[in-house]
């Protein structure tokens, strides 16, 4: 079996160069991921999930097969 491993808000904002705030905000509209809570006040997203999400963004954009 695959290893999961999470990320934090932090990790994904600098990831795409963004604030935290605004990555809670797409998952909010529908536009992003949602996350995963391990426990209260434990919150994460699986990497898994965000590549998946990025590859379904290129292909609808024509960038990729």
């Amino acid at each position: 079996m695959k290893k999961q491993i999470y990320l934090k808000d932090t990790k994904i904002a600098e990831r795409y160069d963004t604030h935290r705030i605004t990555i809670w905000r797409w998952v909010k509209e529908g536009n992003f991921p949602a996350p995963v809570r391990l426990s209260p006040g434990c919150t994460r997203w699986l990497l898994n999930e965000i590549e998946d999400w990025e590859k379904d963004k290129m292909i609808s954009r024509g960038k990729i097969e």
